[in-house]
């Protein structure tokens, strides 16, 4: 099999794909690391799978099932893993994939019991973590609302370990219309606050509905307006001494609320 230099053609338009304007125009991404290529391949979003041949015996069952899937495989020299890689420690192997862009609609449409929702998420990493705690708490999408990262950012999807290939993610432009068509579709909104009307420990009737949390960024917090328009303004107990919670814990807490009353039902 041939090898594919740093300065290959293919090599040097992988590349390209870190850029958010050349995904967008070709309609593909980059992802790397045994967890998200093991997650594209068994969505089917994987179009060929780009391995470091110093790193072919370890990542053999990811290759296997590439082979079998009819997925092209390519060799990449360790020139080329590193051009492509953008970890410290680069795993050395890739994937190639179709967009994963879902539209607002078509999951209400679904009629979802528990979203999560992210105002205005920057932070890659942060947006990641949203997306993996959403899907293992079993939410039916993660709605990115506003000026939000792109989901198909390496660092968000890293940091997501594979999860945006399990759940529809939506990025919608439009704060407002985001929120309206939520609540059009008979959807609760709860929005974190620490002076909120009703505390998490007597939620349980709220949550056993269609509920959607809504999440702010970790520089900013929930916007004002936002908070002050949800349907209900949750407080999360904090019964040791921490001045409050980051985002991130937040999140798993209220959706972990959410998805057990969902589950007792």
């Amino acid at each position: 099999m041939e090898v594919l230099s740093e300065r290959s053609t293919r090599v040097v338009s992988y590349a390209k794909l870190h850029r958010t304007s050349v995904r967008r125009a070709e309609g593909r991404f980059l992802v790397e690391g045994p967890n998200s290529v093991g997650a594209a391949l068994a969505t089917g979003r994987a179009e060929r799978v780009l391995v470091g041949e110093g790193d072919v015996e370890r990542h053999a069952p990811l290759i296997d099932e590439a082979r079998s899937a009819g997925v092209v495989i390519e060799m990449l020299s360790d020139r080329a893993v590193n051009k492509l890689s953008e970890s410290t420690t680069p795993p050395g192997i890739f994937a190639v994939c179709t967009l994963l862009d879902r539209t607002l609609s078509a999951v209400l449409d679904a009629q979802p019991a528990l979203l999560a929702v992210a105002i205005e998420p920057r932070e890659p990493g942060n947006a990641g973590t949203l997306i993996r705690c959403a899907d293992a708490m079993g939410a039916d999408a993660m709605i990115l609302l506003g000026d939000a990262v792109d989901p198909h950012n390496a660092k968000c999807v890293r940091a997501s370990a594979g999860s945006v290939f399990h759940l529809p993610v939506v990025r919608h432009r439009d704060v407002a219309s985001g929120l309206a068509g939520i609540r059009s579709a008979g959807i609760t909104t709860l929005a974190t606050a620490a002076d909120g009307e009703l505390s998490l420990d007597d939620a349980d009737d709220i949550l056993s509905g269609p509920t959607a949390w809504l999440f702010g960024n970790e520089a900013h917090g929930l916007p004002d307006d936002v908070a002050a328009a949800a349907d209900h303004r949750v407080a999360i107990p904090i019964r040791g001494r921490a001045e409050s919670l980051n985002l991130a814990s937040a999140a798993a807490i209220c959706l972990y609320a959410s998805a057990r009353q969902h589950h007792l039902a």
